[in-house]
């Protein structure tokens, strides 16, 4: 047997996996021995995002998802969420890195 999906440009399921990668994106970026677990999710002009971080830098995932879906266009709360004025929550167990020359 074998399945699939497919969805078009704009569905929730590619703008949440492209937020997501922003954010895995924009972490590893900054340490790239960094580990990102991140699932991002839509509802009514909310965005969710949930994982694990384990990392030794501070990235602003507000500022990170924001620039995300102003550059997909998300900018119109007409047209179902504002970059601008979305809610963003985060939800991560976040494990501190610090190295100190050992592993």
């Amino acid at each position: 047997m074998f399945s699939s999906e497919s969805v078009g440009e704009g569905h929730p399921d590619k703008v949440a996996d492209q937020v997501s990668d922003s954010v895995v994106d924009a972490i590893v970026t900054k340490d790239p021995k960094a580990i990102v677990d991140c699932e991002t999710l839509f509802m009514q002009g909310n965005v969710t995002l949930t994982g694990q971080i384990t990392t030794s830098c501070y990235v602003s995932i507000p500022s990170v998802v924001r620039k995300t879906l102003k550059e997909i266009g998300f900018d119109n709360a007409k047209d179902g969420l504002d970059c601008e004025t979305c809610g963003v929550l985060t939800s991560f167990r976040a494990v501190s890195r610090h190295c100190h020359g050992r592993e």
